[in-house]
């Protein structure tokens, strides 16, 4: 059976160490980091994850500000919002909160953004930095899954491992960092239309996978005692759940936990690892903006 990867408890051990460097910072620096999150729009999923972002700042000690829009609101609008948290000395991260409406371009709401205060590391600049290898801000739910493997102690020098998905949020930063010099794996990017994927997924010694389709791979699909990161999180029907619907990864758990040697868990895997990141990103945004 595998051994479970909690990113819940992971991420309650880093955040209590961030809570250390904002409390120093306030006490010798007169500096409290900020995170401002935008968010656009009654999405429900949205709505829950910017509740948890601000629970999980506020209690870590950060300055939390919410700018809250109409789905109506303009592009106008929004970057004028966006202006004013650029230039706010109270603010040192910036999150534009996902999806935005048809009507507002993404990738130009993020770039409206600094890129010393791009809290989680989406904009243009800090994805080239990445590419390049050089010191950024990075994208949290892969810098999440990596932390998940260093906190274990699992290693990713010369391993093979596939990356299930392409996304600019997930699957193209992780194949990057996980090819870095500094991690040297050999990575396999794939998706949901590669041919052939189980067969490519069982040569695997460590698999990521952020395809966002529930439970897409099974037992049949990994070798015995590969390491599995589920960045999954999907919404299925469930008589069990008061709710009616319950939350799964892009594995099935159940017959893949029996094989594995490690897997994260969904919820309460890579999901905490990702609000720990961005809290992290902004405490790093304020050192480096107030030359620390």
């Amino acid at each position: 059976m595998a051994i479970i990867l909690d990113g819940k408890k992971t991420a309650a051990r880093i955040e209590e160490k961030l809570t250390e460097k904002v409390e120093l910072l306030a006490e010798e620096k007169g500096i409290r980091p900020g995170l401002a999150v935008v968010l656009v729009g009654e999405n429900p999923a949205s709505t829950t994850y910017v509740r948890m972002k601000n629970k999980r700042s506020t209690k870590i000690g950060l300055h939390f500000d919410l700018r809250k829009f109409p789905p109506t609101v303009t592009k106008d609008e929004l970057h004028e919002t966006i202006d004013e948290l650029n230039r706010s000395d109270k603010v040192h991260g910036i999150l534009v909160q996902l999806p935005l409406p048809d009507h507002l371009d993404p990738h130009e709401a993020i770039d409206w953004i600094v890129p010393e205060k791009d809290a989680d590391g989406l904009g243009t600049l800090n994805q080239g930095l990445l590419y390049r290898g050089k010191p950024c801000l990075m994208p949290c739910t892969p810098k999440g899954m990596i932390r998940l493997l260093e906190e274990y102690g699992i290693g990713t020098e010369g391993k093979n491992v596939v990356v299930v998905g392409r996304s600019e949020l997930v699957g193209r930063p992780l194949a990057v960092m996980l090819s870095s010099r500094k991690r040297n794996a050999t990575v396999t990017v794939a998706h949901t239309r590669t041919r052939d994927l189980c067969h490519i997924t069982k040569q695997a010694e460590i698999v990521a996978v952020a395809a966002g389709r529930a439970q897409m791979l099974d037992a049949d699909c990994f070798s015995e005692g590969v390491v599995v990161l589920d960045a999954g999180i999907n919404a299925i029907p469930s008589s069990e759940s008061k709710t009616g619907r319950r939350l799964v990864g892009d594995i099935d758990f159940e017959s893949v936990s029996k094989i594995a040697s490690y897997i994260t868990p969904v919820p309460g895997g890579v999901g905490p690892m990702t609000v720990c990141m961005l809290l992290e990103n902004t405490v790093e945004a304020a050192r480096r903006i107030c030359g620390l």
